[in-house]
């Protein structure tokens, strides 16, 4: 796939971006340029991979002639989209993950959507697990903030739906179409660039969840809409089991100082009551480690299910522990502003 084109078409600009691991960096990126059909530029955006990725990243780069933005430090995803969308000057940018590989044909679709509907945001139909691009992980859905009042009391929500996830593919295909939703996820979107001119950038203080919710409500209440066009189809990878070097990046991304940290400044920035949406979270610090690094570790341990479950409890104790300090002396060093 070149980056240039013989006939006239709208620009885009692909934004690759780190998002919890880097083990999955080849295939998606040879995805991209296996199966794109319409021009693209491409910038890369690589936080703190370890050398052989670097390495492989460098090459890449060079034989491809696409921008490489390295930082020698982890970076939160959207401290990492800003790199690349700072340096974006096409009508559109794509943001995608670089743990998302791509089915041939999957970029023109997205531009004809957003052309021939004026959508701001496009989502492709998103798939999760293996085989690929079998089963759904969103396809489309609703992000909001709704208020509901009772007597002298208003109570604002955050409300996040996902269309379809956990369906096959094949049993509800012939439901898809091209459809404006509600939401759409950093996994893989398209967006006109020059939304950013009203929005600004991505809200860098949402370190580790609800971005995309964030960015879909900013549009929504300026005036811009969102698409499903199931016509491009991808899956991000899930069933993939972590490698050693992608662990210590793991365990900050889904850490629970940046979860409570990108929690508070959503309540603030929108406003939220704390419910039992937040409760919920709170109880669940820590899920994400506990099933992609401790639960694989301890069924390997030759002690029976009884002796799983005590090993299990007394790793997650130690677990909070390691990842306050982890991320206590990552915050000093790299990222002030999270003290």
């Amino acid at each position: 796939m070149t980056n240039s084109s013989a006939i006239a078409a709208p620009e885009v600009t692909i934004i690759v971006s780190p998002r919890e691991r880097f083990s999955c960096t080849r295939e998606a990126l040879e995805s991209i340029y296996e199966h794109s059909d319409y021009p693209f530029q491409l910038i890369y955006i690589d936080g703190g991979s370890p050398s052989h990725i670097q390495n492989y990243l460098t090459e890449q780069a060079q034989q491809k002639q696409f921008q490489l933005i390295r930082t020698d430090y982890y970076l939160s995803p959207n401290h990492a989209r800003n790199l690349g969308l700072r340096q974006v000057t096409s009508k559109y940018v794509v943001f995608i993950d670089n743990d998302v590989v791509v089915t041939p044909g999957w970029l023109k679709p997205l531009v004809q959507c957003a052309e021939e509907t004026g959508a701001t945001i496009v989502s492709p139909l998103i798939c999760q697990g293996s085989p690929l691009h079998t089963e759904v992980h969103c396809a489309g859905g609703e992000s909001r903030i709704k208020v509901e009042t009772q007597g002298e009391n208003t109570k604002r929500k955050i409300i996040e739906k996902i269309y379809k996830q956990g369906r096959k593919v094949a049993d509800i295909r012939p439901q898809l179409q091209r459809q404006q939703t509600g939401l759409a996820e950093f996994h893989c979107m398209m967006v006109r660039t020059e939304i950013f001119s009203q929005i600004g950038l991505l809200d860098e203080a949402l370190l580790n969840t609800k971005e995309h919710v964030d960015l879909c409500i900013l549009v929504a209440e300026a005036g811009g809409s969102v698409y499903l066009e199931p016509e491009s189809v991808m899956t991000y990878i899930t069933s993939k089991p972590l490698e050693p070097t992608d662990i210590n990046y793991y365990m900050l991304r889904w850490s629970d100082a940046w979860e409570l940290s990108s929690l508070q400044r959503l309540s603030e920035k929108w406003n939220l009551t704390k419910d039992e949406y937040f409760q919920n979270k709170y109880k669940r610090l820590g899920w994400r480690r506990q099933m992609a690094i401790i639960s694989p570790f301890v069924r390997k341990l030759p002690i029976g299910k009884f002796g799983w479950r005590v090993a299990g409890k007394l790793l997650l104790s130690i677990d909070k522990v390691v990842n306050r300090y982890m991320t206590t002396r990552y915050a000093q060093k790299h990222l002030q502003n999270l003290q």
